[in-house]
């Protein structure tokens, strides 16, 4: 019999994951059955969609409070599902919130569970890593620093690779992408990314848009090209260049201005020196200051273990400091040099040690469901 897996995916960054991994599961499987949450990526490898991401991405406890009954209902509909007709594995991506949730029923019902990304709660929450390790038979973790932080809670964690070294492309040549965005090929490109989410485009594009135009002013030369998300409506964008490929935008950009997130990880792999900024709802904000333990708030600073790009977090993210610290980096100097060299040992550590292997990413996660279920 093949196996019935539930995946869980509430957001695009793990749909884009997802799709991958349903690639992989149905490379190992051919005739398995996927069903779960999701969105078009996932729904392009064959998931029977139970929701849509678009109904599930929200980020912040102010915004979470009002798609909670929406979310309640779902959370009681996915625990029916597992109990009314368990799979034979359960694998949450990522989106801690729901699937912490969902992991402790499938466990309580006696279905296996191997999360996949596991959620960063070293960074705001050490003691549910004890209650992960609980609620979880194996958890495939994509930084390296993971490994060893949650088997120390007693989790059996296995450091897969990040999946986003799977999916660089090669980049184009300079004279087409300069020519489809309207740029000069000679010209230092510099890449903006305020945010997939609404919520992030809506608080982070009016500062990025004027740091842009503020290093302009004193760099004539420089072009600014905003990454435009899928979801957000084309005329949020107004007055800059815009791409929707973003890995083409990082391959051929000079320095970079992103929102903390995984996009400073693209930058990384990129050889693109960055800074970092991030504005979020001010209660969220109160919130995360008393309760986030790390040193960093970038994924790429933490996996470095240092700073190596600079962050300007709320209040501190004005146009004038953010366009200070990219001219620092668009121009050659001991700041540049130093950013570059950061990078690459970034990229270096996002790979496991056996990286000699061919595999993917998804690949080694598919391993692991392999033992879970073929050991059932």
């Amino acid at each position: 019999m093949p196996p019935r897996i539930l995946l869980s995916a509430g957001e695009p960054s793990g749909d884009l994951h997802g799709e991958a991994l349903a690639a992989a599961l149905r490379a190992r499987w051919p005739n398995v059955e996927l069903y779960g949450l999701g969105g078009a990526g996932m729904e392009r490898q064959g998931v029977r969609l139970l929701a849509h991401t678009d109904d599930l991405a929200v980020m912040g406890v102010a915004e979470v409070v009002g798609r909670l009954p929406f979310l309640l209902r779902l959370l009681r509909r996915m625990k029916r599902e597992l109990g009314d007709s368990p799979p034979d594995l359960l694998i949450p991506i990522d989106y801690p919130g729901f699937n912490l949730r969902l992991s402790r029923s499938a466990r309580q019902r006696g279905v296996p569970v191997l999360y996949f990304i596991a959620p960063q709660v070293w960074a705001w929450h050490r003691s549910r890593m004890a209650s992960l390790a609980r609620d979880t038979d194996r958890i495939a973790v994509i930084l390296p620093f993971e490994e060893a932080l949650f088997r120390a809670a007693g989790a059996h964690a296995t450091f897969v690779g990040h999946p986003l070294l799977d999916g660089v492309p090669a980049a184009v040549p300079r004279a087409r992408f300069c020519a489809d965005a309207g740029l000069d090929p000679d010209a230092p490109i510099l890449a903006v990314f305020p945010g997939s989410r609404r919520q992030e485009v809506s608080r982070h594009l009016t500062a990025f848009m004027e740091a842009a135009r503020l290093v302009v002013e004193a760099r004539p030369d420089v072009q600014p090209v905003v990454a435009a998300a899928p979801g957000i409506p084309g005329g949020t964008y107004t007055g800059i260049p815009t791409t929707a490929d973003s890995w083409q935008l990082l391959l051929h950009a000079r320095a970079a201005l992103v929102k903390s997130g995984t996009t400073t990880l693209q930058a990384a792999i990129t050889d693109t020196p960055m800074v970092v900024a991030y504005r979020m709802h001010p209660f969220t904000f109160a919130l995360a200051r008393r309760l986030v333990r790390v040193p960093h708030v970038a994924l790429a600073n933490l996996v470095a273990g240092e700073r190596i790009a600079p962050e300007l977090m709320q209040e501190e993210a004005t146009p004038e400091a953010l366009a200070a610290a990219l001219l620092a980096r668009l121009d050659e100097g001991d700041e540049r040099r130093g950013a570059l060299e950061g990078l690459a040992r970034i990229r270096a550590a996002l790979r496991p040690a056996d990286s000699a292997s061919s595999a993917t990413t998804a690949e080694r996660v598919v391993a692991v469901a392999a033992e879970l279920i073929e050991t059932r």
